[in-house]
C-alpha cells in the first residue's frame, strides 16, 4: 500500500485547480471550450518544436551548433518579441526565418494565445463563478418557505415583511445580471425561468409554504398553471390586473386572487373622513371594530381625551391621533384640535353611540375629488358611490373620461381644471395615481391651495410614504405594502390587519409576567407603546376596558402596534412571537 500524501500547500493548489476546472466541465459548452483551447495549444505547442527543428538546420548551414534545449530558447524568445540576445543568424536565409518567427510569435503569442484564454477558459471560468453565487436549485431539506416569481414594489415589501417575521423566501429570477446585482444586495435569489415545471421543482415548490405570484395577468396564469401541475396543493397567491382575470387564474390553479387597486381603491375610501363628523369603520376583528373619526368642527376640539369623557359617554377607546399624517398615542393629555383624526376602537353598539352624538356636524354634501381615472381611482369612486358620497374624477386621458357627470377632463396640476370639480368647497381629495413623483407634486399644490382640505394619496413605493406625508398629505396608504400585508395574510393563516400605514391589529396570549395584574399594574403602552383594545377569553371578546381591566391566565390580549413597538413587546416581555389572527371582512384580501 502506497504511503498516504502528505498534506500541504501543493496538494491544496493542485486541488483546488482541479475543483475548478471540473466545475466548468459538466455543461457541453463548457466541455466545447476546453477542447478548442487544448487544441490550440497543441498548435502553438507544435509550431515551436518545427521552428526549433529549422532553427537548428540554419544554423547548421551557418556552420554553428547548438543544443536543442537552445533552440527552444531562441524561438520562444523571438516568438515573445523579448529580442534575440546572444543567439543570432548572419545569413539572409537566416533572418527571413527569423522575420517570419517574429510575425507568427506576434499573432499566435500576443494577439490569439489572449484571446483564446480569455474567450475558452477565463470567461467561463468566471460565469462559473457567478452562477455559483446565484443558484439555480435550493436544497432538499428546504421546506417552509415562500417562492416570490417577480420583483417589484410588492415583492420588495414582502421580503421585508417575509425578513422581519423569521420566514425563509426565494425569489426567483430569469435574468443572471440581474440575479447577481439582487444577490449583492442581499436578497435570496434562484436563477431559473418562470415558466418551466423544473424550475419550480428545483425551488422544491412542493415544500413550500406559499408562492406568491404578482407579474401581469398572462405570466401569472402560465406560472400558476406551471406549478398546480407539479403539485396540487401548494397554495399559490395570485395578483389580478384585469377584473376578467380572475376566473382565469382560479382556474389556472390560483389559490387566491388579490385585485390589488380594487383594494386600495376600498382602503383609499375608508379613510375619506372630510364629509362627517361620524366614525367610518377601517378595520374589524369580530365584534371589536376600528374606526377614524373627524374632529373638526365639533366640540372635541381643544379638549383632551380625559375632558371628552368618550369611553363614559360612548364607551369608545381613543387609540391615538392623526394629526397631518403623523399618529401620535393616545394619553388622558391628549389634546384634540382642529385637524385632528381620531383613531376609535370599539364595538357596533358604541360606535353608534358615538354617531348619535356627533353625526350633527361638519356635514358637506360637496364632491370628494378624486385624481387620477385609473383603476384605483376607478375603485376608490366605486366605493364612494356604494357610500351615497358624491364624487368628481380629475382625468387627463379623454378615453377615461366615461360619465361627464362624474369625471372632469384636464391636469389636476391647473387651477382651473381643480375649480371646474368643485375644489374650493371639496372635503376631501384623494390622489390615486401611481407615479409617486407626480403624487408628491400634486399634494404639496393642493394643501398650499387648500390648508383646511383632507388630502389623501396613494404611493406606488413604501419610501415614498414619509415624503408624502412631509408634503402635506393627512392619510398615505402605500401599494406596495398593502399588497404585501394582502399576500401576508395567507401565510400559516396568520393574518396582519392594516388599520393605517405602519400600523396594525396583533393577538397575543397574556404574558406570564403579566397575568393575574390590571391593565393599570401592566402598563403596557408605556412600556412598549402597544395599545390594549380587547381581551378575549375563548369566544368572547370584550371591548370594554379599563384601567381595572383584568389579564387572565388563559386570555388573550388584542394590540394595535407598529411593527417597532411589536419589537418592544416581544423583547420586554419574552415573547418569540406575536400571533396575528386579524380578519377584515370589508377587506377583500381577508377572509
Amino acid at each position: 500500500m502506497p504511503p498516504p500524501i502528505p498534506l500541504g500547500q501543493p496538494v491544496c493548489a493542485m486541488k483546488f485547480f482541479t475543483s475548478q476546472l471540473s466545475s466548468l466541465l459538466p455543461t457541453a459548452p463548457a466541455r466545447r471550450n476546453i477542447r478548442l483551447l487544448t487544441r490550440f495549444i497543441a498548435v502553438l505547442v507544435g509550431l515551436v518544436l518545427v521552428y526549433s527543428v529549422l532553427f537548428h538546420v540554419i544554423m547548421i548551414m551557418e556552420g554553428k551548433e547548438h543544443s536543442w534545449i537552445t533552440g527552444v530558447y531562441w524561438t520562444l524568445t523571438v516568438m515573445s518579441t523579448l529580442g534575440f540576445g546572444d543567439i543570432t543568424f548572419v545569413s539572409d536565409a537566416g533572418r527571413l526565418f527569423s522575420i517570419v518567427v517574429l510575425l507568427s510569435g506576434m499573432v499566435f503569442l500576443l494577439i490569439l494565445l489572449p484571446f483564446t484564454f480569455i474567450e475558452f477558459f477565463y470567461a467561463p471560468w468566471v460565469q462559473a463563478q457567478a452562477e455559483a453565487r446565484a443558484p439555480r436549485q435550493l436544497a432538499a431539506s428546504v421546506r417552509g418557505h415562500v417562492i416570490i416569481t417577480n420583483y417589484d414594489p410588492v415583492s420588495v415589501s414582502l421580503i421585508d415583511r417575509l425578513e422581519r417575521y423569521g420566514y425563509d423566501y426565494a425569489l426567483l429570477v430569469g435574468d443572471l445580471q440581474e440575479a447577481l446585482r439582487l444577490y449583492d444586495t442581499g436578497v435570496k435569489v434562484v436563477v431559473g425561468a418562470v415558466d418551466r415545471p423544473e424550475t419550480y421543482r428545483l425551488m422544491r415548490a412542493n415544500q413550500a409554504a406559499m408562492v406568491a405570484v404578482t407579474g401581469g395577468d398572462h405570466v401569472n396564469t402560465n406560472i400558476a398553471f406551471t406549478v398546480r401541475e407539479l403539485d396540487d396543493d401548494v397554495p399559490i397567491i395570485t395578483t389580478a390586473h384585469s377584473e376578467d382575470a380572475v376566473d382565469i387564474l382560479q382556474l389556472a390553479g390560483s389559490t387566491h386572487v388579490l385585485q390589488l387597486s380594487e383594494m386600495m381603491g376600498q382602503s383609499l375610501s375608508r379613510r375619506i373622513s372630510g364629509v362627517d363628523a361620524r366614525t367610518h369603520v377601517i378595520g374589524r376583528f369580530c365584534n371589536l371594530l376600528i374606526a377614524e373619526a373627524t374632529a373638526t368642527g365639533t366640540p372635541l376640539v381643544g379638549k383632551t381625551i380625559e375632558e371628552t369623557r368618550l369611553r363614559t359617554h360612548t364607551g369608545v377607546t381613543v387609540i391615538g391621533l392623526w394629526k397631518r399624517g403623523k399618529l401620535e398615542p393616545a394619553t388622558a393629555t391628549t389634546r384634540i384640535d382642529a385637524h385632528s383624526v381620531l383613531l376609535l376602537a370599539g364595538s357596533e353598539e358604541q360606535f353608534h353611540n358615538y354617531d348619535q352624538l356627533f353625526c350633527i356636524y361638519h356635514v358637506n354634501d360637496s364632491a370628494v375629488i378624486i385624481v387620477g381615472g385609473g383603476r384605483v381611482g376607478r375603485a376608490t369612486a366605486l366605493a364612494l358611490k356604494e357610500r351615497e358620497v358624491k364624487y368628481r374624477i380629475i382625468e387627463s386621458l379623454k378615453e377615461r373620461n366615461l360619465d361627464p357627470e362624474t369625471y372632469v377632463h384636464g391636469s389636476a396640476a391647473d387651477r382651473g381644471t381643480l375649480e371646474s370639480a368643485g375644489f374650493a368647497k371639496a372635503p376631501a381629495i384623494v390622489i390615486t395615481t401611481h407615479d409617486d413623483d407626480n403624487n408628491v407634486y400634486l399634494t404639496i399644490y393642493c394643501r398650499r391651495l387648500r390648508p383646511d382640505v383632507q388630502i389623501i394619496s396613494r404611493a406606488t413605493h413604501d419610501r415614498n410614504v414619509s415624503t408624502l406625508h412631509r408634503a402635506g398629505a393627512d392619510f398615505v396608504l402605500s401599494y406596495a405594502s398593502m399588497g404585501s400585508n394582502a399576500i401576508f395574510n395567507f401565510l400559516d393563516g396568520d393574518d396582519i390587519l392594516m388599520v393605517a400605514e405602519g400600523l396594525h391589529i396583533a393577538e397575543t396570549n397574556v404574558p406570564a409576567q403579566l397575568q393575574g395584574k390590571t391593565l393599570a399594574q401592566a402598563a403596557i403602552p408605556k412600556r412598549t407603546e402597544c395599545q390594549v383594545v380587547a381581551l378575549r377569553r375563548g369566544e368572547i371578546v370584550d371591548t370594554h376596558l379599563s384601567a381595572d381591566s383584568v389579564l387572565h391566565p388563559d386570555g388573550r390580549m388584542i394590540l394595535v402596534c407598529t411593527p417597532e413597538s411589536e419589537q418592544r413587546f416581544l423583547k420586554e416581555f419574552g415573547v418569540e412571537r406575536i400571533i396575528h389572527r386579524s380578519v377584515n371582512p370589508a377587506d377583500p384580501a381577508a377572509g
